[in-house]
């Protein structure tokens, strides 16, 4: 294969447009293209941006000015791409820009400037059945839906990605298994709203192996139940129906682990946030959640500071955090979004008042956080080996999704231990953050 066949690739942002990405390689493989590591060695660099928060904007914006002065031929794609106008404007030299899910023009795009290659044999040159995935082998995102219905005064997601667009049951299962059996032992199972998959289809039967199965929330995470493998679910949102889910998690049919971004807690501002199910008492669910699975691991998200939040409004916050003793937490300072509604909205919180709020709640959050993980010693738990560097291997729980969660730190110097290994652990002490345990005599 000639030079001409080489693509660069830089992926932004969350795991949603890494699917994105995903997809997009393994067409380009699938077509013949060589896809290289260096900006030297491609002829052409593809950049999926992203453009969720001011800082995502400017990390991408980077990226696109790096990709053109250290190549020159350069697409870009993915949510910022939803401004085709100001990134043609500020780069000029950019050869094409599409939108997010746009995997067609993509392609399409890097047809004009670089032709497909004319030697290709996709019967020697294989990609494989599950395609090309960015993470690593024993663990992958299944994206479930695109999209989202809301309205979220803080947020431009919709109006990047478009309205829900739910894939069929049958063709998640079929992924799903493809997966598996290319060696995945932990699916991500992600979306904008992952509670709502199959509502825009009217939760549409379509078959998996036969056997058919509902486009619906409930019914998909009994499917996926089914594999034997880890699953997880991502960007939750609390409508009511999530309940029905968590016996599975007490089941052991899926893990016992709800990503769900709550945002605050007070109703006023929930309200001007334009939440879904900000009116559900989320405290008596989580607390039922926990009688059914007490196991179960919650982690959320939130803002401090949005506009108009008072002091006492912030100080429900607190209490909500205090009572509801979530696991893992993440927590913004409220950031003006170019597009957002809530732009528009009065009392804008002072800067300084946001950082103090910010770190107010994270102090209180790493006290929790602490003294859950503290609560797990002397446990014996299996986890799930992600790589062994220097006979010490970095693991996941049950609580831990990767990047964003915890670690477990377990040295194996005796023992055969690989990525991808199930093991178990008993946990001997914990930090602020990570717990650390020794393979069991």
């Amino acid at each position: 294969m000639t030079a001409t066949h080489k693509v660069g690739f830089v992926s932004l942002g969350c795991p949603k447009a890494l699917v994105d990405s995903e997809r997009i390689l393994t067409q380009l493989r699938t077509e013949g293209y060589d896809i290289v590591p260096s900006y030297e060695s491609a002829d052409l660099v593809v950049v999926n941006t992203c453009g969720f928060i001011d800082s995502a904007v400017a990390e991408s914006l980077d990226a696109i000015g790096e990709a053109l002065n250290e190549n020159g031929k350069v697409v870009v794609t993915g949510c910022l791409g939803v401004k085709a106008d100001e990134i043609s404007t500020k780069f000029p030299q950019v050869l094409a820009v599409t939108g997010p899910q746009k995997y067609e023009e993509v392609v399409g795009h890097v047809h004009d400037h670089l032709p497909p290659p004319t030697s290709h044999d996709p019967l020697i040159d294989l990609v494989p059945p599950q395609g090309i995935k960015l993470t690593p082998r024993h663990y992958a995102y299944l994206k479930i839906s695109e999209g989202c219905n809301h309205k979220c005064s803080f947020c431009i997601i919709p109006s990047m990605r478009g309205k829900l667009a739910s894939r069929e049951a049958g063709d998640v299962m079929a992924e799903a298994r493809r997966l598996k059996d290319a060696g995945v032992r932990e699916l991500l199972v992600i979306s904008q709203d992952t509670s709502a998959y199959g509502a825009d289809i009217k939760y549409r039967t379509s078959f998996d192996n036969g056997r058919p199965v509902k486009a619906r929330f409930q019914a998909m995470c009994e499917a996926l139940g089914e594999l034997g493998i880890w699953v997880r679910l991502h960007y939750v949102y609390p409508y009511p129906h999530v309940d029905d889910v968590i016996p599975l998690m007490a089941e052991g049919k899926i893990l016992p682990y709800l990503d769900i971004p709550f945002q605050h807690a007070n109703p006023r501002i929930l309200k001007l946030m334009k939440r879904p199910a900000a009116a559900e008492s989320n405290l008596e669910r989580i607390h039922a959640w926990r009688q059914i699975c007490p196991e179960i691991t919650i982690r959320s998200t939130f803002i401090a500071g949005f506009p108009g939040e008072t002091e006492a409004e912030f100080e429900d916050l607190l209490g909500f955090l205090e009572e509801a003793q979530l696991d893992r937490v993440g927590c913004f300072a409220y950031s003006p979004v170019e597009g957002a509604a809530a732009n528009a909205l009065p009392d804008a919180v002072p800067e300084e008042v946001k950082q103090e709020r910010l770190e107010r709640f994270m102090a209180l959050q790493a006290k929790i956080s602490a003294d859950k993980l503290q609560a797990r010693v002397g446990q014996r738990e299996v986890v799930l080996i992600d790589e062994v560097i220097d006979d010490v291997a970095t693991a996941r729980s049950y609580s831990d999704a990767p990047e964003i969660d915890g670690v477990v730190h377990v040295p194996v110097d005796e023992f055969d231990i690989s990525a991808g290994d199930f093991i178990e652990v008993d946990i001997e002490r914990a930090d602020a953050h990570d717990l650390y345990g020794r393979i069991p005599d």
